[in-house]
């Protein structure tokens, strides 16, 4: 083979490689995403931010298993804002499946999506699933997912609290999971005083440095010398000890003082006077 074709050939295999590449993405990117009730004009502001705030969770698969006796043994798969079976293309948002005989049930679609959120939670509603038999009057299922908060934790203990279906109507299953999406923006203002000594251990850092360079480079300095004002800062201790003389003296300096010494030229005159009154023996 020619060297000719060997690039042609070496090519086609990374063009193909290329395509393969982009079909895979496209068909990722292609996954449904939820869709509020209602027309798409109607979405508030408040519900597109919620539904951009989940959008980490949107990569995972939550699954649960509820086993009661011999009568119920159930798995629950649940993903947030996409569909469970994209190849089903059925909007199922939260699948049930039992265990026992393989019959899936689908609780929720995402394509009949309500979301709202207090200070620490948000509520994720799926709607529109397979209708019930002989209770609720029959309408349509719905999954109630509570997200609460925890800091540190992408999605975690995701579970079933109860199924709502002695109603007549309005019959749900009710599911809660913990993530931080559903926590509040911390608050990093710094305060007054913190913001005054940052910038208070900037300057001294600034002074230290820069002076230290000056005197080596420029002046010099060698040892000791090298810190900046260094005679200075010898004299501080004695500069705030003339300071506070300054400041706490209450009387001039020239006033005598208000007391007697106990000096031994006192001791001994003390000693004399006491001796002339001794009694003659």
């Amino acid at each position: 083979m020619s060297s000719p074709s060997c690039i042609s050939a070496v090519l086609l295999v990374f063009m193909a490689l290329a395509v393969g590449a982009r079909t895979e993405q496209s068909e990722q990117s292609g996954e449904r995403s939820c869709d509020v009730v209602g027309d798409k004009s109607s979405e508030s502001q408040m519900e597109r931010a919620l539904l951009k705030k989940l959008e980490p969770l949107s990569q995972m698969r939550f699954n649960v298993t509820v086993e009661k006796g011999k009568t119920e043994n159930y798995v629950y798969q649940f993903r947030v804002c996409r569909e469970v079976n994209s190849t089903l293309q059925d909007f199922a948002g939260l699948v049930q499946t039992n265990r026992q005989n393989g019959k899936t049930t689908v609780i929720g679609r995402i394509n009949e999506t309500q979301v709202f959120n207090g200070s620490d939670w948000i509520m994720l509603i799926y709607k529109g699933g397979d209708s019930y038999g002989s209770h609720c009057s029959s309408e349509k299922r719905r999954a109630v997912i509570m997200i609460s908060c925890k800091r540190g934790v992408t999605a975690s203990s995701f579970s079933i609290i109860s199924e709502e279906r002695e109603k007549e109507q309005d019959c749900f299953y009710l599911f809660e999971m913990d993530s931080s999406v559903a926590c509040p923006a911390e608050d990093s203002h710094l305060s007054v005083g913190s913001i005054l000594l940052i910038t208070f251990a900037s300057l001294i850092a600034v002074y230290i440095i820069g002076g230290f360079l000056y005197q080596r480079l420029v002046v010099g300095a060698k040892g000791m010398e090298q810190f900046p004002h260094f005679a200075f800062w010898q004299d501080l201790g004695n500069l705030v000890a003339d300071g506070c003389d300054f400041v706490c003296r209450s009387k001039p300096r020239n006033a005598p003082a208000a007391y007697r010494g106990v000096g031994d030229d006192q001791l001994g005159e003390e000693s004399e006077e006491r001796d002339d009154h001794l009694l003659p023996m």
